[in-house]
């Protein structure tokens, strides 16, 4: 049963999820919300030389650094990536292959400055205030078939990987990444309100456990009429990610207070 806001928050189902033996993680009062976004396809070029890519770099490196490895290195061993594999052809292949080849020690971009497609556009960190940016560099992750996971403020190379793409040998990135991704994820929002922006094939790569998260919200937008909201959509999730930036003291009732002229906020699962 999908739900519709604005409207009042029924108890809601629970997600089955694996019991996952994690360490218990302090959420301080600042980190009562974490906002669940994925990259965008498209990408910043170049970056800094001051901050250069290791793979135990950012708030997950520690816990990712093996898997980030694993996958760096089958893409060298795949000369960067078919197009097959990129989804691109012609001068973009040829900047995504240079780009996967040279990850290690590759020049560095914050991931809110690297990612430019509709939904970061459209959340507009730059034009808030200073506040509310040291908020959204910590509690907006990013889920990423390269990556893993990242933090909006995370130093983040030029890439190209979706996670819907089958590498060998991991096979589908969403699946491979999935046991790893989850463990860490509810490991580091434990205590919090985790709510889920991400399409499907992303999500596919995240299993929230409700012991260990105070509250989940898997979410969409769709039309007036109840129909999906495609590429306008990508827009209005952007500006929704800022308004529960804006209002992270409350996010439940921030769900329930946005506004859009075109699309209503559709609750898909929660916990």
């Amino acid at each position: 049963m999908l739900t519709h806001y604005p409207c009042r928050l029924e108890a809601g189902y629970a997600l089955i999820a694996p019991t996952i033996q994690a360490e218990s993680c302090v959420v301080t009062s600042n980190k009562n919300l974490f906002i669940l976004l994925p990259p965008s396809e498209g990408k910043a070029p170049s970056g800094t030389t001051s901050t250069k890519f290791k793979e135990a770099d950012g708030k997950f490196g520690k816990s990712l650094a093996k898997q980030r490895a694993e996958i760096i290195s089958a893409l060298r061993i795949q000369n960067g990536g078919s197009q097959k594999l990129l989804g691109v052809s012609g001068a973009h292949l040829l900047r995504a292959q240079q780009a996967n080849l040279a990850l290690r020690g590759a020049k560095t971009l914050p991931a809110r400055e690297r990612y430019t497609g509709v939904v970061w556009d459209h959340l507009d960190l730059a034009s808030l205030t200073s506040a509310q940016q040291k908020f959204a560099n910590a509690n907006i992750i990013v889920v990423s078939g390269l990556l893993g996971l990242v933090c909006a403020g995370d130093a983040v190379p030029d890439y190209r990987l979706k996670i819907g793409a089958s590498l060998a040998p991991m096979g589908k990135l969403s699946t491979w990444w999935r046991e790893t991704i989850s463990l860490t994820l509810n490991k580091y929002c434990a205590g919090a309100v985790v709510i889920d922006l991400l399409p499907q094939e992303h999500s596919a790569a995240f299993v929230p456990n409700e012991k260990l998260l105070s509250e989940y919200f898997r979410i969409d937008l769709a039309t007036k009429s109840g129909t999906a909201g495609g590429h306008d959509a990508k827009a209005a999730k952007g500006r929704l990610a800022r308004h529960l930036v804006t209002n992270h003291s409350n996010p439940v009732a921030a769900l329930k207070t946005f506004k859009h002229p075109k699309f209503k906020v559709r609750v898909l699962k929660k916990f």
